[in-house]
C-alpha cells in the first residue's frame, strides 16, 4: 500500500468512526502510521537529492567557464554554447525541471527540503520569466564580457600537462564561441535589444587589446608565461608553441572579424539616449529587474522614493561629521577638498596597493568580536587587471574555488591613484573583503549539509545588502577613528542611496545620463572618474545597483527589532550567525529565519 492509499484508508475509518477497542491495535496503528510518513519522508528527501544532483550537473556542463572557476576541471576546454538553439534548450530544460520537481512531494519533506525545494522553484521561474524578455541578446557590456574573456585564465589552476591542454582546447575552440557571441549580437540588433551608445564606446579599446602582432603578447598566453616545476622543459616548450599556435590561428583573427563588426554594425545601431525603456517591453523588463534584484515586489516609482528618504537622513549624518573636523566652508567645498587634496591619495599604484594590503590584515584581527563563526577559506587583495581598471569600478571581490584551489580575490582599481582617496578605503575593504563578502560568500560555500544551488547561488538583495550593512560594522569594530574614514563610510552609504535614485531616474523615468552623474556629483565626494563609471555601470546592468541598499535596509531593520524584542538577551555574534549560516537567501526568507530565531529565544 503506498502512501497515498494508506492516507485515503485512515481518512476512510475516521469519517465512519471506527475506533479499535484494542490498545495494542491503536498504538500498532499509530506507529505504522508513523513508519508510513518517515518512509514518505525518506522517500520524498532521496527524490529531491537525486533532482538537485541531476541540475546541478546539468548546470556544470551547460556553464564550463563556471564549472571552472568553481574548481571542476572536467570541462575545462570548452566554452559555454551561447548559440540561439543551444539558449532555447537550455529554456525547454529549466521548463522540464519544474515539472519534474512538481512530481515530487512536497508535503512529505522537511521544513529545510521544502524550503529547498520552494528556493529552487522560485530560482527556475525566475529565470522562465526573465528568458521571455531576450535580455540574452545583450552578451557583454563595458565592464565584461567575451573581450574580456582573457580573465578566466587568471582564475583557473595550471598544475599539470592536462591543464594547460585544455587551455589550448579552449583557444582553438574560441572562433565558435565568437561567432555564436557575434550572431547573438546580430540578433540583438534586430530585435533593438541593445545597451546605450555611450556605454558601448568604451568596448572597442578593451577588443583592441586582445589583437595583437606577437601570439605571445596576447593576454591569453598569460598561462604559458609559467610552468610549474614538475613538467618537463620539453613539455613546456612544446605547449608553449601550441599555445601561440592557437592564438595566432584563430584567436587574434576572431577579434579582428570581432573588432570589424562592432565598430561597424553594433556601435552605429545602439541607443543614443540612455535607459532600458527604449527596449522592447522596456517599462515591463525594468520592473521584473527591479524584483529579481531586490528579491521583493517593491516598484520602481517606490524604490525611488526610499533613495530620496534615504539620501535625505544620510545628509544630517553627513552634516555632522563635517562639523566635526577643523574644515571651514561650505558642503560643496569640503567635497572639493576631499575629492583634491593631496593629503587624501597615494602617489603610486605600488603603495596604493600596499595600503589596501595592511587595511585588510588590520580589519582580520578584530573579526572575533562580532561573529561566532568564520570561514576557513583565505582571501588575498590583488590589483584589477590594467585593461579594464579605466573602465571599472573601484574594487570587486571573486569567490575561492569550491575545491579549496584558489582563495577568495578582493580586487582593487589602481588606475589613477590621485583619483582614489584614503578615506574610502576602510568601507570598502569592509565592503569586499571581510566581513563582507568574502565572509558571507565563504560561510555559504563552507555549508555541505546545503545543495550546492544554494551553496555557489547568490541573491544581489542578500549578499550586496549584507556587504552594504558591513561597511557599518567598522564603527563596532573601532576602524573609523577620524571623521575622514567616517566620512568615507557616510559617502558610500550614500553613493548607495544615490543608486536606487538616479537607476529608476534613468530606467523608469527617463533622466538623461548627465542628470545622473550631477545628481550624484552633488549628493556624494566621490571623485569623477569614479561617478562616472558607476553611471555607467548602471546603465549596462538596469536594476543590481538597487539591491545594496535595499538588502541592508532590511538587516539593519531585523537586527533592530531583534535587539529591541530580546533586550540584554540579544547576541550579535549569534545573530550574524542566524543570517549568514543558511547561505543566500531572497529577504523575506530572512526575514522569517531571523523571526523564528527571536521568538525561540523568548519562549526559552
Amino acid at each position: 500500500m503506498d502512501r497515498r492509499d494508506a492516507l485515503r484508508s485512515g481518512l476512510a475509518m475516521a469519517a465512519s468512526g471506527w475506533v479499535s477497542d484494542d490498545p495494542a491495535q491503536r498504538a500498532a496503528t499509530s506507529n505504522g502510521g508513523q513508519a508510513s510518513a518517515a518512509s514518505a519522508q525518506a522517500n520524498a528527501a532521496a527524490a529531491l537529492q537525486h533532482f538537485f544532483d541531476a541540475e546541478w550537473e546539468w548546470s556544470l556542463e551547460t556553464e564550463p567557464v563556471r564549472a571552472s572557476l568553481l574548481g571542476d576541471r572536467r570541462w575545462n576546454d570548452r566554452w559555454e554554447d551561447v548559440s540561439l538553439d543551444a539558449i532555447e534548450r537550455n529554456h525547454e530544460h529549466r521548463a522540464g525541471a519544474l515539472e519534474r520537481l512538481s512530481a515530487i512531494d512536497r508535503a512529505a519533506l522537511s521544513p529545510r527540503d521544502q524550503l529547498n525545494y520552494d528556493l529552487f522553484q522560485r530560482d527556475c521561474a525566475t529565470a522562465l520569466e526573465e528568458h521571455a524578455f531576450h535580455w540574452y541578446l545583450v552578451p557583454l557590456n563595458q565592464r565584461g564580457g567575451i573581450q574580456t574573456s582573457d580573465e578566466v585564465g587568471d582564475e583557473l589552476r595550471f598544475a599539470t600537462v592536462k591543464d594547460y591542454e585544455d587551455w589550448i582546447g579552449r583557444l582553438r575552440s574560441f572562433p565558435v564561441y565568437m561567432d555564436q557571441t557575434i550572431a547573438l549580437m546580430r540578433e540583438g540588433i534586430h530585435q533593438k535589444m541593445l545597451l546605450p551608445r555611450v556605454v558601448m564606446e568604451r568596448v572597442p579599446a578593451q577588443i583592441d587589446h586582445q589583437i595583437v602582432t606577437d601570439p605571445a603578447a596576447s593576454p591569453f598566453y598569460k598561462p604559458f608565461r609559467r610552468f610549474p616545476e614538475s613538467i618537463a622543459k620539453k613539455d613546456q616548450d612544446g605547449l608553449a608553441a601550441d599555445g601561440r599556435d592557437a592564438i595566432n590561428s584563430g584567436l587574434i583573427g576572431s577579434f579582428t572579424k570581432f573588432k570589424q563588426f562592432f565598430t561597424g554594425e553594433y556601435l552605429p545601431a545602439c541607443f543614443d539616449q540612455v535607459g532600458i525603456w527604449q527596449v522592447p517591453n522596456g517599462a515591463a523588463l525594468y520592473a521584473f529587474d527591479v524584483r529579481k534584484f531586490t528579491t521583493t515586489n517593491l516598484t520602481p516609482a517606490e524604490v525611488h522614493q526610499i533613495g530620496l528618504d534615504e539620501v535625505a537622513r544620510i545628509e544630517t549624518a553627513m552634516e555632522r561629521v563635517r562639523a566635526s573636523t577643523d574644515f571651514k566652508g561650505s558642503r560643496d567645498d569640503f567635497f572639493h577638498y576631499l575629492r583634491t587634496d593631496p593629503r587624501f591619495f597615494e602617489k603610486t599604484p605600488d603603495d596604493l596597493l600596499e595600503s589596501y594590503r595592511a587595511l585588510a590584515k588590520r580589519v582580520d584581527p578584530e573579526l572575533v568580536k562580532l561573529f561566532r563563526t568564520l570561514p576557513r577559506m583565505p582571501y588575498g587583495v590583488e590589483p584589477i587587471p590594467a585593461a579594464v581598471a579605466p573602465d571599472t569600478t573601484a574594487a570587486y571581490y571573486s569567490q575561492g574555488a569550491a575545491d579549496g584551489s584558489r582563495a577568495g580575490t578582493y580586487y582593487v582599481n589602481l588606475y589613477r591613484p590621485e583619483m582614489r582617496p584614503k578615506w574610502e578605503m576602510t568601507a570598502l575593504t569592509l565592503h569586499e573583503s571581510v566581513p563582507g563578502h568574502h565572509i558571507q560568500i565563504a560561510i555559504g560555500m563552507e555549508q555541505a549539509d546545503l545543495p550546492n544551488f544554494r551553496r555557489y547561488g547568490f541573491y544581489n538583495a542578500f549578499g550586496e545588502g549584507w556587504a552594504l550593512y558591513a561597511e557599518s560594522l567598522g564603527d563596532e569594530m573601532g576602524l573609523y577613528g577620524d571623521p575622514y574614514s567616517k566620512f568615507g563610510q557616510l559617502t558610500y552609504d550614500m553613493w548607495r542611496a544615490v543608486r536606487l535614485v538616479v537607476d529608476t531616474g534613468m530606467h523608469s523615468m527617463r533622466w538623461s545620463r548627465q542628470q545622473a552623474i550631477d545628481y550624484f556629483t552633488a549628493k556624494a565626494a566621490k571623485a569623477e572618474l569614479d561617478v562616472v563609471n558607476e553611471i555607467d555601470r548602471y546603465i549596462a546592468w538596469p536594476g543590481q545597483a538597487l539591491a545594496y541598499k535595499i538588502g541592508q535596509l532590511k538587516i539593519r531593520e531585523l537586527r533592530t527589532k531583534a535587539a529591541a524584542a530580546l533586550g540584554p538577551r540579544f547576541d550579535v555574534r549569534e545573530f550574524h550567525e542566524v543570517v549568514l549560516r543558511e547561505g543566500a537567501l531572497p529577504l523575506d526568507i530572512l526575514e522569517r529565519n531571523v523571526n523564528e530565531w527571536v521568538d525561540g529565544i523568548q519562549r526559552t
